[in-house]
């Protein structure tokens, strides 16, 4: 994107991680003031509207933009009707399974900007593999894509992440399939992962089709209830830390072995109060106590992940 061809653009799809990753990208190298929608106070388009003195390129990315207010939403509506060439303004908007374009954004943006949907159909994941592994300064044959979906998921998040680990674990070798295999030999752990990011980013069905599968498989009870309570921890210490705090440094003083951990949990923080993380600890301590005293777990798990992806539904 150049922001001369769309000074405002409204992202809008399924998958956080893809919303982030294209927000960037459409960016560049422009570094975003970013503001969450639910802590809009007046005033954020205030430097937009600014000319700049030396001629930089700004940009504001407004995430989780569903939840603008009225007033929030009339006062970039007022910036829309003249917005400066040389200011980007990105909404993104998450929308939950099969949904539609939120109607009242995609009509405030329409006039003045794009309007596109953020998404990679099934077909298209190893494709979309192979690209992130070059990225990632890596190099995946496309039977190693094709054996990371099928390991991993079909989750982009979880993907990524993988990639970046056999990048790591790889330097300066081609990934292949054999190399995904020795890699991922332990699939039971990426699948609580797995079930862990879509358990804290809020999605009830999505966690509950990974707990089946987990549970399908004789996946240990405790092994599954464990890495959503490691997952636990780790938000309540980056809940804990300043929400500005650069991603790499909220990494190391988290406790976390990558930048990307960060920006991760740093999202899936900002959906819970601490107060609340701090309940489901306690249900987790219980849920244990359940399992050892001989609950079977198809009854147990489901409830303790009800209770985080659903609010406690």
């Amino acid at each position: 994107m150049t922001a001369k061809r769309a000074p405002v653009v409204l992202l809008w799809g399924e998958d956080g991680f893809l919303l982030r990753e294209a927000a960037l990208d459409l960016l560049g190298g422009v570094r975003p003031v970013e503001v969450e929608a639910r802590e809009w106070r007046g005033g954020e388009l205030a430097d937009l509207a600014t000319p700049s003195m030396f001629g930089e390129q700004r940009a504001l990315m407004v995430t989780d933009a569903r939840r603008l207010s009225k007033a929030a939403l009339d006062e970039i509506a007022a910036y829309l009707r003249d917005p400066l060439p040389e200011a980007a303004l990105v909404l993104v908007a998450e929308v939950s399974e099969r949904a539609s374009v939120p109607a009242a954004l995609a009509k405030l943006v329409k006039e003045a900007g794009q309007v596109r949907h953020v998404t990679v159909a099934r077909k298209d994941l190893p494709a979309w593999v192979v690209d992130r592994a070059r990225r990632h300064g890596a190099e995946a044959a496309p039977d190693a894509a094709r054996g990371l979906v099928e390991t991993i998921g079909e989750r982009p998040a979880a993907l990524d992440a993988a990639v970046q680990q056999l990048a790591v674990a790889y330097p300066g070798r081609k990934l292949v399939r054999a190399l995904v295999l020795e890699q991922f030999r332990g699939l039971g752990e990426q699948r609580v992962w797995d079930l862990c990011d879509r358990a804290f980013g809020r999605d009830l069905p999505g966690s509950i089709r990974a707990l089946r599968s987990l549970l399908e498989s004789r996946e240990d009870a405790l092994v599954i209830l464990g890495g959503v309570a490691s997952r636990l921890r780790d938000l309540v210490r980056v809940k804990a830390l300043p929400e500005r705090m650069p991603a790499a440094e909220m990494a190391r003083a988290a406790g976390l072995r990558f930048e990307w951990q960060g920006r991760r949990y740093r999202d899936q923080a900002k959906r819970f109060e601490m107060q609340e993380l701090l309940r489901l600890h306690g249900r987790v301590v219980d849920a244990d106590r359940d399992l050892k005293s001989g609950a079977p777990g198809d009854v147990v798990l489901p409830v303790v992940v009800a209770a985080v992806a659903g609010g406690g539904s």
